[in-house]
């Protein structure tokens, strides 16, 4: 059986290499991107099985991701948000343009692996 591929993007190196160790302790594959420009060229030749997102990220922000996932690429991959910035704004942008979940930081890497686990299992 194919394991099921997490992309992280965080920009946070330390909260990304502490998920990734999780993630992948887990049984995912993992492709860690620290830039929204990276993970927008990623998703240009890959899909993968979820998508774990911070919003404040260099060059192309956590909701402009979920735009584009949702908007341009017409992708109904789960999007799971992480962020400090747990304001109600961002919040209600995150899932009015198709999130399926959010998650303020300090973030949980127990409580994240049961989201991740959940919406994996809706597909």
């Amino acid at each position: 059986m194919k394991r099921k591929q997490v992309l992280l993007a965080d920009d946070d190196q330390l909260l990304a290499s502490l998920l990734n160790h999780r993630l992948k302790r887990a049984g995912y594959d993992v492709v860690h991107n620290s830039d929204g420009k990276q993970v927008k060229e990623y998703l240009k030749d890959h899909e993968p099985d979820i998508i774990v997102s911070d919003i404040m990220m260099p060059y192309f922000s956590g909701i402009e991701l979920i735009d584009y996932v949702r908007n341009e690429i017409k992708s109904q991959i789960p999007i799971i948000i992480i962020s400090s910035a747990g304001n109600e704004e961002n919040v209600l942008s995150a899932f009015e343009l198709g999130a399926n979940d959010f998650i303020s930081k300090p973030v949980s890497p127990s409580e994240l692996m049961v989201r991740v686990a959940r919406e994996l299992n809706k597909t």
